[in-house]
């Protein structure tokens, strides 16, 4: 799920256990080659008939020389028994949605005091009552939120479609369709912030209209993430954009969360481009200056910390937009495919966990003395220029070395690794593997900024609760999982070419630690 953010070995933040986080190129996508799709567990095996593409253009599609029929369709095994696979599934489209209202009933009613909801919780259970105490607890769906989240989202489809934007080309699909998409999400984002300036400014709205409907919306937005699931669960078996990009398991619960459709799209419309970023990360900013402004209209206030916040967050938000062309090659426009883990985590996961900082810091106002705002601001902008830097690098290597054939990092020549690998029709290409600057200190030095920034969100709450801590923890899961898993798909590429680049370069994302 971020992904913010969106993550593999040319960027970071993505999906951690099938949540959306952004900045997170796959490291298989070099030259049009996708890597294999993760299972539950681990990455799986696809069983891809791969067709290279011709030079035909179609509705923003670079179609195929041959288009499989259904038995070519990709088999993905989740590697699983389907006992295994049903009851994993169901764990895994139940506890998300449970950790998101549990939050958020914290804040609510408990302060944001994870330890005393767990007593309360535990208590409940024990005496038997917990169901009487969820219904109580369970926020009250109104119709004014029902017509905000409406309004929002059709706002968001008008833009998306409406905006004039860039035209870039994605990376070839798994059956070597590659598809064009518009970019124009920094013009949606900044339309979309005026709007709300201007109809709060008016009196139409108030500006705390998303943090007072904040339990109704948490209801609604998983309704719709779910319902958004099925559509696209059905959608890919019934009227497919792409039928040779499908992919089926054998396991509909398995379908069902990691997805069937590589690149659904319903004529113009893009999912897999519009869900990663515009529902959530456009409305995230927005969430933080609606839970600025309650702090005000609670205390008379607004603390240096959530001023603080606000710059942090939105220096990460504006910059995905700004850079939203060179997310078409991350792992979740590149190679997942759009099923509950997409749908779901960009629609609530993202919004409601990834604001957290936010939510508490509208009940309990945080102010940092001088000193440790400055720190903890030197300390986010920081993480921002290494991400960015590490991943200029990478991106200008690979001019350098499809235009000059040798490149100078930090006033070197380049240290990399030319290896050879073989696609699915057993056509030969090659990559190069970085070995230098930045991608000499570790395997994923672009995860040391993605903390970086994580844990300054996390410094700017004070140390009063461990709920705005959540972050950094899930990001730290989130990134070393990723990590083990970008060197199975490598070495699977790669073979002793990756492990020859294992050893020039040892550490997978701390020098001498890890």
């Amino acid at each position: 799920m971020r992904s913010p953010s969106e993550a593999v070995t040319d960027g970071a933040h993505s999906a951690a256990n099938g949540f959306v986080h952004h900045h997170t190129e796959e490291p298989g996508t070099q030259n049009g080659h996708v890597g294999t799709p993760a299972s539950l567990h681990d990455t799986a095996q696809s069983l891809v008939n791969r067709r290279k593409p011709d030079d035909v253009q179609a509705n923003g599609i670079q179609s195929t020389k041959n288009v499989r029929n259904k038995n070519d369709i990709i088999n993905l095994s989740p590697g699983l028994p389907g006992f295994s696979v049903a009851i994993l599934g169901s764990f895994m489209l139940l506890w998300p949605p449970a950790t998101v209202a549990f939050f958020w009933l914290a804040c609510h009613s408990y302060q944001c005091s994870l330890g005393d909801l767990g007593g309360v919780v535990r208590s409940k259970i024990t005496d038997g009552t917990i169901i009487d105490f969820a219904r109580q607890v369970f926020p009250e769906v109104n119709a004014g939120a029902i017509k905000l989240y409406s309004g929002w989202m059709l706002l968001q489809v008008v833009l998306f479609v409406a905006l004039p934007g860039r035209i870039r080309r994605g990376t070839a699909t798994p059956a070597g369709n590659v598809l064009t998409y518009k970019c124009n999400g920094i013009s949606a984002w900044v339309v979309s912030h005026l709007l709300f300036l201007i109809l709060v400014k008016k009196g139409f709205i108030d500006a705390t209209i998303i943090s007072d409907n904040w339990g109704a919306l948490m209801v609604i937005t998983n309704v719709f993430g779910f319902s958004l699931a099925l559509f696209s669960y059905f959608k890919a078996h019934y009227f497919p954009s792409h039928r040779e990009d499908r992919c089926f398991s054998g396991s509909g619960f398995y379908d069902f969360y990691m997805g069937v459709e590589h690149n659904p799209r319903i004529g113009p419309f893009d999912f897999k481009l519009f869900f990663n970023g515009r529902p959530g990360i456009v409305a995230w900013t927005l969430i933080n200056l609606s839970f600025a402004a309650k702090q005000y209209k609670d205390f008379g206030y607004v603390t240096n910390s959530m001023v603080l916040l606000n710059i942090l967050h939105g220096t990460y938000v504006v910059d995905f937009f700004l850079n939203e062309s060179w997310y078409l090659r991350t792992i979740d426009i590149a190679h997942d495919h759009f099923g509950f883990y997409l749908a779901w985590g960009d629609t609530v996961w993202l919004p409601f966990m990834y604001t957290l900082q936010s939510v508490y810091l509208a009940q309990n106002p945080v102010s940092l003395p001088w000193w440790g705002c400055a720190a903890t601001l030197f300390l986010g902008l920081a993480g921002y220029l290494i991400f960015r830097s590490v991943n200029h690098q990478k991106d200008y290597f690979r001019v350098e070395m499809k235009t000059n054939g040798k490149c100078m990092i930090w006033g070197k020549p380049a240290r990399y690794i030319l290896a050879p690998y073989a696609t699915t029709d057993a056509e030969q290409k090659h990559s190069y593997i970085l070995a230098s600057g930045w991608w000499g200190l570790s395997r994923h030095f672009n995860y040391v900024g993605d903390l970086l920034n994580a844990l300054s969100y996390c410094l700017a709450c004070g140390f009063g609760h461990v709920l705005p801590y959540f972050y950094i923890v899930f990001m730290l899961v989130l990134l070393i999982h990723r990590s083990f898993r970008d060197d199975v798909r490598c070495r699977q590429k790669y073979g002793v070419f990756w492990d020859k680049y294992c050893q020039m370069v040892p550490y997978k994302v701390i020098p001498y630690v890890f």
